[in-house]
């Protein structure tokens, strides 16, 4: 079972590389997060851990569910679905996407020889996902696809966090959530006012306003 979710981040990490419309990145991101909070969860059975089922639980609550829903309702009064954006075509952004993956599994290989090949895997699927986002965040024009960009960093972190140290404090986790929560409202409003005042949230053109 581990595998077939290792296997579907992947897949995520390659639908959010290839998205061409806003709709499509947060539905990604979305399968991305749905294969997470079911890794959390099948580590909580294993465990008995009941952190574990509440950190679960708040992965399914808020990045399976609310911000998703919340991405996509300001994807629609900003009428931002239609295109993302790309300095980069889908076809490059896949092969670059696949240099990442060959590059984070030879990293996580060269740095934990002497773990077990899951783990390695587990390692190597959490660098490609967090530099999947960074990615996003550099190659995306729109103002909405940095901010799912940066969630996409954050998934990367958490199942690396996960994989590394069995996770990190339970207050922590909790306080990153909300972070990762808060921080998506605020910077939506942001974009939506950015679009109400200059008609538009591509970030190619807003550097022109730098002084």
């Amino acid at each position: 079972m581990q595998i077939f979710t290792l296997f579907a981040i992947f897949l995520s990490v390659c639908l959010m590389a290839i998205a061409k419309r806003t709709q499509a990145l947060v539905i990604a991101f979305r399968i991305q997060s749905f294969f997470l909070f079911l890794m959390t969860l099948l580590l909580a059975i294993e465990d008995g851990n009941i952190d574990l089922y509440i950190i679960a639980g708040l992965l399914l609550v808020l990045k399976v569910v609310a911000i998703p829903i919340f991405l996509l309702r300001i994807s629609k009064r900003l009428k931002a679905s239609e295109n993302i954006g790309l300095f980069i075509n889908s076809q490059l952004s896949l092969i670059a996407l696949l240099v990442i993956m060959y590059i984070s599994w030879y990293f996580s290989k060269m740095i934990f020889a002497y773990d077990g090949a899951a783990q390695i895997a587990m390692i190597a699927a959490s660098l490609t996902t967090a530099l999947c986002g960074v990615f996003i965040m550099i190659f995306r024009m729109t103002a909405l696809t940095q901010i799912i960009g940066l969630l996409a960093v954050e998934n990367g972190l958490f199942l690396l966090a996960s994989t590394v140290s069995g996770g990190m404090p339970f207050i922590v986790e909790i306080a990153v959530f909300f972070d990762v929560f808060v921080s998506v409202i605020i910077m939506g409003i942001f974009v939506y006012r950015i679009n109400k005042l200059f008609t538009h949230i591509d970030v190619d053109k807003l550097t022109l306003l730098k002084g």
